[in-house]
């Protein structure tokens, strides 16, 4: 390995490293501005009305528990989910992943 090796691994290395700071750096920005947008909601719909806001939560909770049981329990041979188990079930694979979104990229988030 010559010394064009070298300047050229050095090179791919620095290119890799500028990206990785590029998309950490874009993916706390998302995520702060979704966490805001997400606390930007509760407000609005608070000042809105406290009681559709709690029984907006209360149902969207309902719905990511039914998500969660259809998701983890066995099911029966030959039978996929459909209808309202495959709504609940999307449901809560959207909320587990942004909140595992949130968690790993909002915590270094400035506005916490």
């Amino acid at each position: 390995m010559g010394v064009r090796g070298v300047v050229k691994d050095v090179g791919e290395f620095l290119v890799e490293l500028v990206g990785e700071a590029v998309a950490e750096v874009v993916l706390s920005l998302l995520a702060c501005v979704l966490l805001g947008l997400l606390a930007l909601i509760v407000y609005v719909s608070w000042s809105f009305s406290p009681r559709v806001t709690v029984a907006g939560a209360g149902l969207l909770s309902l719905a990511v528990a039914h998500g969660a049981w259809r998701t983890f329990r066995t099911p029966a041979k030959g039978r996929r989910r459909r209808g309202l188990a495959a709504v609940t079930a999307s449901v809560f694979a959207v909320t587990a992943a942004t909140a595992a979104f949130l968690a790993f990229y909002a915590s270094g988030c400035g506005c916490l």
